[in-house]
């Protein structure tokens, strides 16, 4: 799943074959609001950054300098575009790395328990990968749930649990393919 979104991400500004780099920041010359002229397409920079925000919360490696670029939406530079572009040239190393889990637990609007963590191993499928973090999801919102009752919060509604892999949902959603496939994996 990560690695079709970053090549779709780095299909757009024309990225795809770009140097990769070992690093998403480079610490010269330093960002601010006024580095450099201003950026001709600030609603490419916008899309990109912001494509990186959503990256960034299963690549925590990404957090820091994609927080940095976010600062700078409003009045985009040809030096932040630069910069931008150096986080998708990382991408582009580590797209064929092992992936991240990860997953955001909210009470309302205010983050509450969160994970990144990298796989275990290599899987054969997004399904594969995807399906145990959302189990491993789905139990710490259960402790989590069973938490508040003990100390006596009620929830205004039942915990929803959302998730990007059409696979996943179906498997999920599919009471004998499921069976079948932990049958698979335990024999």
């Amino acid at each position: 799943m990560q690695k079709k979104y970053i090549i779709d991400l780095l299909a757009k500004p024309n990225m795809l074959n770009s140097k990769p780099v070992t690093t998403p920041l480079s610490p010269h010359p330093p960002l601010t609001p006024t580095s450099g002229e201003l950026f001709d397409n600030p609603a490419q920079y916008r899309i990109v950054v912001g494509s990186l925000q959503y990256l960034s919360f299963m690549l925590p490696d990404l957090a820091f300098v994609v927080n940095r670029l976010s600062q700078f939406m409003h009045s985009p530079t040809v030096l932040h575009w630069q910069a931008a572009k150096r986080v998708l040239r990382y991408l582009a190393g580590i797209m064929d790395m092992v992936s991240t889990n990860a997953y955001v637990i909210y009470l309302g609007t205010t983050p509450i328990a969160w994970s990144s963590k990298k796989q275990s191993g290599v899987t054969r499928s997004s399904i594969e990968s995807e399906y145990p973090a959302i189990a491993n999801a789905t139990s710490e919102l259960m402790w989590i749930c069973s938490l508040l009752t003990e100390l006596g919060v009620r929830l205004p509604t039942a915990p929803v649990v959302y998730f990007d892999n059409m696979g996943a949902t179906y498997l999920y959603e599919n009471p004998v393919l499921r069976s079948l496939t932990h049958e698979a994996h335990c024999h």
